[in-house]
């Protein structure tokens, strides 16, 4: 079989070869076989199978060893580690794993000084094997003893038991590894392996004091370039454990060998040794971030924190351009957050000392990063790859964010110290800036800008003041004046006699294509924010709006967002002018979409339908002058009188209603189309609430018709949302009525050809019938609705494989359940029925449906408690009487006691009933208290 797994051409003999030995490996045989495949004559591949089986016997079927065998499977063992000292180093590995398990679940009772034992039989004396191949076997031992602790499947209390043996034992090991780190004569593969060692037993949170000696010989090894980045991985573990904190006296001794790197980090820029700058840096971090608190606590030491906090400075700023020259900035972001947490959480005064120290520390931080984030020359930027690009705007996002949250630190002087920067660069003749410095700053002030309210700035009408004098020569900083000018949106709606300053540039953006991402969703800000002070504008954005649009300048999600942003700006105005530009704006569209219905389907006129449609839906959308959306205190004063007379865009809809009719019967089958049909109304529908009324009528009449010809989950979809909302209005709700019993008959029909093929309908479908319960629970007293039927489908959406769908299915339920006192007709099918549903419900706990449902499936139980609970107790007796139900694996006992504790008095309190639900369905799948459980 091993033969066939490793040298078989054919991957189906491969896969079964695997399928056969995974079985082998677990099965009691395995304890026979394995040693004799770990014969010398085998090869290494071979050998390598027969310790891997014995190290899933030890950890996995440990229970299975009798306890009189412990010491004949420990003493085969270490001889079989000595002979394979200097034989195969994977096989080697695998045996010592298999030891280390066997050590872990001994100790301590059944070998209480496992690791001192380890170390004395790898040091007395072996004829056979040499010195150092028997230290090198000893060394793998000890360091993959700690790393199978972590991965360890022991119990929580023996982890913890364990964990405190193996920290008392380091006295056994660390002593041997500062030795041999300090023999001359040691060769540099030994202090590789002593230093990976010392990393792996770190881990266990022994005390730092205890690791002084050991850290200090690590910082030695950071002069050996063939050590230096194990020597990185072992201080950086030593230094980061969470432990480490409580040991100040050791924190403050590890700064001066931090700072003692300093020459060789300088030596590493200037020879661009990018791995050494980036290992020393990791160490000056790690130290800084994780102990910053305990360090700045120590104020007599504040001078020699603050060269380490200077060092980290350097590592920031370290030159060259990320990710092409350097890798190592990015490192230091974090420690710059932590830094300036811990400073804000100290009491006022102690605050304000360090504040006195450490502003001017964050300043410089500030021209930093502006520096680190500069777009290279146009001729470097150019040769770089498309990866590189990505990593960089990365880079700069996350430089952006540190900026944000440094203006906690520094305020306003901040936002002043930019401006004065950009004002002197920008009015500097004699010395032309590049455009890489202008836009770096302006980036800094947009970061800030985004995030922060400055409309309490006294430099920002400065600021918008500047930007016309910008120089505009690249894509970048074009890019970078737009986002910045949207970032002051808000503040040009209070400032709005500024609008004028910028919106040209905005405007004049618009056609270029390689800003249309920036200029568009500038432009939606604007006219978001500002839609009150842009009537005199309006004609202008709407002219060069459509002539973007017409000639097609920019991508499909792009040319959805102007839709929005013209949407908000036609809000602001009176009527007349709505319908004047909406006509103007959309014939072109309309025309075309009259075209296009005549022609026969095919999929490149369905695209086009498809964005005319979706131009339309974002236009209505944003299009409310009824103000729904408007934050009541800011434009309380702007509002506009109440509009009389219809909805401008109900107007536009009736105009084109038959013309989308006519587009839907052509493609009826398309369930993108018809989606593209539903989302025109629904975001009308979202956005008009009651002013969309007069359209009801019609559109549940073509609803009606579509959904008979064709079901369709959009049209459901919709359906629900004219529930929700017209639900208290008598006067418009007859057709909705009509309709939703319409598309109840119709799915119920399908539901008997079979709805597998289907789940998405289901889903919509159950989530109407719920939002009816909700909004309009006499629905169900409607003499021509099955209550029956509509049951039975929800207990068969139940049992669907897609989640979404029974999360829906469970959604209806408990929605319908408490609804059996005030229904009759909903009462009387649940108590003639509610034993099916909770057989499906059981069904779905005993592992038929996803573990990620089992919330869901608790709030039905809850429901039956509280509205049915004398007949659940008889329902549950019966249901659990079934063999092997709900799951082969539970016994009947525990069947017995789910049951008890269902119906308890704790059957009031959810969350317990959701423990209750979870606990059970752990038990049913066979996952009780193993390590899948850990997290769920």
């Amino acid at each position: 079989a091993l033969h066939q797994l490793y040298y078989d051409p054919n991957i189906e003999n491969k896969n079964l070869a695997q399928k056969w030995l995974m079985q082998a490996q677990v099965s009691p045989q395995a304890w026979h076989f394995s040693w004799l495949l770990l014969h010398m004559d085998k090869v290494p591949e071979i050998q390598y199978f027969g310790a891997s089986a014995l190290h899933i016997k030890i950890s996995r079927y440990w229970n299975d060893i009798p306890a009189d065998q412990y010491e004949s499977l420990k003493s085969q063992l270490f001889t079989h580690i000595t002979r394979f000292a200097s034989g195969s180093k994977i096989v080697l590995t695998r045996l010592c794993v298999a030891l280390a398990s066997l050590a872990l679940s001994m100790m301590p009772e059944a070998w209480p000084c496992a690791v001192a034992d380890m170390v004395r039989m790898f040091q007395a004396e072996d004829s056979n094997v040499d010195g150092q191949a028997r230290c090198l076997a000893l060394l793998e031992l000890l360091t993959v003893l700690p790393e199978e602790f972590q991965t360890s499947r022991l119990p929580q209390y023996r982890k913890g038991q364990v964990r405190s043996v193996l920290a008392q034992e380091c006295s056994s090991v660390f002593p041997l590894l500062e030795q041999l780190l300090q023999q001359q004569d040691s060769p540099g593969f030994i202090k590789q392996k002593v230093l990976k060692c010392f990393s792996s037993w770190v881990q266990l949170e022994i005390p730092l004091m205890d690791c002084e000696n050991l850290i200090q010989a690590a910082f030695t090894s950071l002069q050996d370039p063939e050590l230096f980045d194990t020597a990185v991985e072992a201080v950086v573990n030593a230094i980061s454990q969470p432990d480490a904190q409580r040991y100040v006296n050791t924190l403050l001794k590890l700064i001066p060998p931090v700072l003692g790197l300093q020459e060789q980090l300088r030596q590493a820029v200037q020879s661009g040794d990018m791995e050494t700058s980036h290992g020393i840096c990791r160490i000056a971090v790690a130290l800084g971030e994780n102990h910053s608190r305990a360090l700045l606590d120590q104020v007599e030491h504040w001078q020699s924190f603050l060269a380490l906090v200077n060092m980290i400075m350097f590592c920031t700023g370290i030159p060259g351009h990320y990710p092409v020259n350097e890798t190592t900035s990015s490192l230091t972001l974090t420690f710059w957050y932590t830094l300036q947490d811990d400073i804000l959480s100290f009491e006022p005064d102690k605050q304000a000392v360090y504040q006195q120290v450490y502003r001017p520390v964050y300043f410089q931080l500030v021209d930093v990063l502006l520096h680190k984030a500069q777009f290279p020359s146009d001729e470097e930027y150019g040769f770089w790859s498309s990866d590189e690009k990505e990593q960089f705007r990365i880079y700069r996002v996350d430089i952006s964010d540190t900026l944000m949250y440094v203006y906690e630190m520094l305020g306003a002087e901040l936002l002043s110290s930019l401006y004065d920067k950009l004002g002197r660069l920008l009015t500097n003749t004699e010395q032309p800036s590049t455009w890489q410095h202008t836009e770096a700053l302006l980036y800094g002030f947009q970061s800030i800008a985004e995030t922060i309210d400055v409309n309490y700035s006294d430099v920002v009408p400065g600021l918008i003041g500047l930007i016309p004098r910008i120089s505009i020569s690249n894509v970048q900083l074009a890019d970078t004046v737009m986002f910045t000018i949207g970032a002051l949106s808000e503040w040009l709606a209070d400032h709005p006699v500024m609008i004028n300053n910028v919106l040209p540039l905005v405007l004049q953006a618009l056609g270029n294509p390689e800003l249309s991402i920036s200029s568009v969703s500038t432009l939606k800000k604007i006219c978001r924010e500002c839609k009150y002070d842009l009537p005199p504008y309006a004609a202008n954005i709407v002219a060069v709006s459509q002539e973007v649009l017409m000639k097609q300048i920019h991508k499909t999600s792009q040319c959805m967002w102007l839709m929005q942003a013209l949407g908000f700006l036609l809000s602001a105005l009176q009527v007349e002018e709505i319908l004047k530009n909406l006509h103007s704006l959309i014939t072109p569209y309309i025309q075309q979409l009259e075209k296009l219905a005549d022609e026969t389907p095919n999929p490149s006129n369905k695209l086009a339908i498809i964005h005319i449609l979706g131009l339309l839906s974002n236009l209505f959308t944003t299009l409310d002058i009824s103000h729904h959306d408007d934050d009541h205190e800011n434009n309380e004063v702007k509002k506009l009188p109440v509009q009389q007379g219809p909805n401008p865009v109900v107007v536009v809809l009736q105009q084109v209603f038959q013309l989308i009719q006519k587009v839907l019967s052509k493609w009826l089958n398309d369930a993108q189309v018809v989606e593209s049909v539903c989302a025109i109304f629904e975001k009308s529908v979202k956005t008009l609430l009651d002013d969309f009324a007069p359209m009801v009528p019609q559109l549940c009449e073509m609803l009606g018709q579509m959904y008979s010809t064709i079901p369709q989950a959009s049209a459901i979809d919709l359906t629900r949302q004219l529930v929700h909302i017209f639900a208290h209005e008598p006067a418009h709700f007859p057709p909705i009525k009509a309709l939703f019993l319409l598309v109840t008959s119709v799915t119920l029909t399908l539901f008997q050809q079979g709805p597998r093929d289907h789940p998405d309908i289901v889903d919509s479908f159950m989530q109407l019938l719920a939002q009816a319960l909700k909004r309009k629970p006499d629905l169900f007293l409607c003499s021509n609705l099955d209550v029956k039927a509509v049951f039975q489908c929800g207990v068969l959406s139940l049992k669907f494989p897609e989640a979404p769908t029974v999360k829906a299915s469970c959604g209806f339920f408990t929605e319908l359940l408490p609804r059996c006192g005030e229904i009759a007709p909903v009462g009387q099918v649940v108590h003639e029925n509610g034993k099916v549903l909770l057989q499906a419900v059981l069904e779905g706990v005993g592992g038929q449906a996803s573990r990620s449902l089992m919330d869901h499936f608790a709030e039905i139980l809850f429901a039956l408690n509280k509205h049915c609970f004398s007949y659940l107790s008889i329902w549950i007796k019966e249901a659990m009487q079934q063999d092997g139900f709900p799951s082969a694996r539970i016994t009947p006992e525990q069947k017995e006691n789910f049951s008890q504790q269902i119906l308890s008095r704790e059957r009031v309190n959810k969350r317990r009933v959701k423990e209750m639900v979870k606990e059970f369905t752990l038990l049913c799948r066979g996952l009780h208290g193993t390590e899948y459980t850990a997290d769920y």
